[in-house]
């Protein structure tokens, strides 16, 4: 059984999703990356600009953006990208806290011609990997939906008694990166795994299968895990 599903890009960073995403996938406690958030905003010398602000204010709970940031990265998609990258409007996004002041916009490049790799040279290691993220999350923001086949698979099997065996599996087969092509948000290693996310082989109706091999299993309630630094933000933010 199949049934085609979209994914919507992540909104651009705000301070504590910045935090929550350099924590899983850079493994930066949230210090770390404002100290270094703090360098990108206050300026790197870059050879022939000088001394230039690579990102914009880095405490902020807006995950709106500027419209010609939202241009200028719309722009940059298609040229790299084509059209078929590129969603016919903008897109927009709104804080989900009711108490959020808004005073400043998303944390996003100054301008999106400053690539990564363009300006690797000029800075830290550190420094680099903060500024991709940051980079990467708000290219992919204004990028068409990923299109997934969420898929239902039935296996049936005879065992060497002739007794008849059904195993199932979900998943789904990725038809379109769109945004995925860029970025992939990070997840919370203990965080369940949404259907959509477990990626399944191309696998035709009435297709014979072999039999790797069983392994059973047997699974206990466990209690919560532990915090992790990025777990902990996400908490105290909700």
């Amino acid at each position: 059984n199949k049934r085609e599903v979209k994914r919507r890009p992540s909104a651009p960073f705000i301070t504590s999703t910045l935090q929550q995403d350099a924590a899983r996938q850079l493994r930066y406690p949230a210090r770390r990356t404002m100290s270094i958030a703090q360098q990108l905003y206050e300026g790197i010398d870059i050879g022939a600009e000088g001394t230039v602000g690579l990102i914009t204010y880095m405490r902020t709970d807006s995950p709106q953006v500027d419209a010609g940031a939202v241009t200028e990265a719309r722009g940059y998609i298609q040229q790299r990208w084509g059209e078929q990258y590129l969603p016919a409007s903008a897109r927009t996004y709104n804080t989900r806290s009711k108490v959020a002041q808004e005073a400043h916009e998303a944390i996003r490049p100054t301008t999106m011609s400053r690539t990564p790799d363009g300006i690797r040279g000029y800075l830290s290691n550190d420094q680099f990997r903060l500024y991709e993220l940051i980079w990467k999350r708000m290219i992919s923001s204004q990028m068409s939906d990923a299109v997934s086949d969420a898929t239902q698979v039935v296996i049936n099997t005879r065992g060497t008694s002739g007794q008849s065996y059904e195993f199932r599996a979900s998943g789904s087969v990725l038809k379109f990166p769109g945004f995925r092509t860029l970025y992939i948000e990070a997840k919370d290693e203990d965080a369940e795994d949404d259907e959509q996310d477990k990626q399944l082989p191309q696998l035709i109706e009435d297709e014979a299968l072999n039999n790797n091999g069983l392994e059973p299993n047997q699974h206990f309630t466990q209690p919560p895990p532990r915090f992790t630094e990025a777990s902990l933000i996400k908490s105290l933010e909700e």
